[in-house]
């Protein structure tokens, strides 16, 4: 997507350990126009598919899945990375490893806000190896639900987690693949 990508070169900054920041406009602070033609994209690449529900993990993805879920006029869940209370006893949970937080968390959804008759599309900022991709499919097909596809904004196409999957049958659709990101060379993206 041609505003996405022109948005991540003037405003994208390449920190040291391959991380590339985007909050100025994805993650932190959102870029609502730039964000819903994310979902709108989505929307054109997906509507055939009788998605039920949008599903994302806290907290970077839930602006993105909502402006995505606008236009398919279904609820959007998120997968918490933390039990509360209010989840009651009855949820699905699987371990995930942040690459960017560097920490190791269970994530948990809701068993009654996931069930066999959903059909899924996982929505998310970034996909580098893949892990937080990963633990959203486990969780809808522990659910018994069916992953329809998943919706990425940026995919680092450098790393293994989008060739991984894909060549596990997954269909996942990136706005914006990098080919490679250096603080010397900058960032450039698969044609």
């Amino acid at each position: 997507m041609k505003a996405l990508k022109e948005k991540i070169i003037k405003e994208g900054t390449i920190l040291p350990g391959g991380i590339l920041r985007v909050d100025s406009f994805l993650n932190h602070q959102i870029d609502v126009g730039l964000v819903s033609e994310c979902g709108k994209a989505w929307y054109e690449m997906f509507k055939d598919a009788g998605i039920t529900k949008i599903l994302t993990i806290e907290s970077a993805g839930i602006g993105i899945a909502a402006l995505t879920a606008q236009y398919f006029g279904v609820p959007v869940l998120y997968a918490k990375k933390t039990r509360s209370a209010a989840i009651g006893s009855e949820y699905l949970s699987s371990k995930v490893v942040s690459y960017t937080h560097g920490q190791v968390y269970d994530v948990i959804v809701g068993k009654n806000y996931l069930t066999p008759e959903d059909r899924v599309l996982i929505v998310d900022d970034f996909l580098s190896g893949g892990s937080a991709l990963k633990v959203l499919i486990t969780l809808t097909e522990m659910a018994g639900a069916k992953v329809v596809g998943a919706g990425i904004a940026i995919e680092k196409a450098y790393q293994s987690g989008g060739k991984n999957l894909r060549e596990l049958g997954y269909r996942i659709e990136s706005l914006a693949k990098i080919e490679s990101m250096s603080l010397e060379e900058g960032i450039k993206f698969v044609d």
